[in-house]
């Protein structure tokens, strides 16, 4: 694997160590600790993931006029680290959604970029297994965080405020590993007049009509918080909460790479509808897992349809656009799964507390049904990969 795509891998894996060291426990930390409603919950998810869809568009078009991908992924990670110390301080839930604002304006600001830099760094063709290594990585982060938590938590000395603390140390190191090794090529840090004309183009037709299944799935796809909750509610105790995650992102991280491996022999539209698919099937079961060993082998099934389609979703995207347009296209992608994953997550809060669970779950695994039909029936073949 091409060296750069290792060290930002390498970075993704400590950032998620840290981040997943708290993200387990946050729903309970919230509903019990700093009095916040299911629905303040998916609202404090859906607000952050907003702001972050929105600024990955700015970050990534002023990456592309500025020929530099560095400086955003510094910072995002930067920010990152910072807030973890603010939510370890929380005393009430407002101080915890200021903080997810700043992780997520931090993700915004350098997954774009990042996105990018990968997409210059490998060759079209190995694309799809670039970004399932990436993925690979982050997911591998998302194994190992919940695990340090719950090691420390089985501990009895530690609080879960500490543990908030603890989490700032990975995601630090991954910071300084960016900031001293990451290194971008003459190409990159200066535009020629052509690539000039070429970023200020229009993105294609055809990638805003790729966008439109896209867009279907990600309203489909709430925060996970309301599985975490749910979860809670099946009979998981909270302080198990960090190894059922754990365990969800084993299949992931193991699998992660092969399947974008495998997007790169196939139309990517079937990947992407196998994994939608199959995300709808869960999603109709979850209702009804009552007991806490059925609930738990969904939620590890649940990782089947992301591990399908996460490096095939973003390798997809970059096969439509030149690569001097990447990091707006990327942007864009992020900004229209952030809007309407927004939109399905105060969707499917409401649904979750005005009417019932079965209801939000069947409402989502509709919606991804939805999606995976208007994907296969675009009938077009992904265009030639941009060299």
């Amino acid at each position: 694997m091409q060296p750069r795509v290792v060290l930002l891998s390498l970075a993704a894996f400590l950032n998620d160590v840290s981040s997943e060291m708290i993200y387990p426990l946050l729903p309970i930390f919230l509903t019990t600790s700093v009095g916040a409603t299911p629905f303040i919950v998916g609202a404090i998810e859906g607000v952050a993931e907003a702001l972050a869809a929105f600024l990955k568009l700015v970050a990534g078009s002023w990456s592309d006029r500025a020929g530099k991908r560095k400086p955003f992924v510094v910072g995002g990670y930067a920010l990152a680290a910072a807030s973890r110390i603010l939510i370890a301080f929380a005393a009430h839930w407002p101080t915890v959604l200021t903080a997810r604002l700043i992780d997520r304006t931090g993700k915004g600001i350098r997954s774009a970029p990042r996105d990018a830099m990968i997409t210059e760094s490998v060759a079209p063709e190995h694309r799809g297994q670039a970004f399932g290594f990436l993925r690979g990585f982050d997911h591998a982060g998302a194994v190992i965080g919940p695990l340090i938590a719950f090691g420390i938590l089985a501990l009895g000395t530690v609080s879960i405020r500490s543990l908030f603390m603890l989490a700032t140390i990975p995601a630090a190191v991954g910071l300084v590993m960016i900031l001293i090794f990451l290194r971008e090529t003459p190409r990159e840090t200066g535009a020629t007049a052509a690539q000039t004309a070429q970023v200020r183009a229009p993105l294609p037709a055809r990638f805003k009509k790729a966008m439109t299944g896209i867009a279907l799935f990600s309203l489909s796809n709430s925060s996970d918080v309301f599985l975490l909750l749910q979860a809670n509610h099946a009979g998981v105790p909270a302080s198990r909460l960090p190894l059922l995650w754990s365990a969800h992102h084993v299949v992931k991280a193991l699998f992660s790479r092969r399947a974008g491996a495998f997007s790169d022999k196939i139309d990517r539209r079937y990947m992407l509808a196998a994994g939608w698919f199959s995300y709808a099937v869960i999603y109709l079961v979850f209702p009804f897992a009552q007991s806490m060993t059925t609930f738990v082998g969904l939620f590890i099934l649940y990782a089947v349809p992301f591990t399908l389609t996460e490096g095939a979703e973003r390798a997809w995207v970059a096969s439509f656009v030149d690569k001097s347009m990447s990091g707006r296209a990327f942007g864009a992608y992020y900004l229209v799964v952030g809007l309407c994953t927004l939109g399905g997550t105060l969707l499917f809060g409401w649904l979750y507390e005005s009417f019932a669970p079965i209801t939000a779950f069947h409402v989502g695994a509709g919606l991804a049904i939805l999606a995976a039909v208007v994907i296969l029936a675009q009938n077009e073949k992904v265009p030639a990969e941009t060299s």
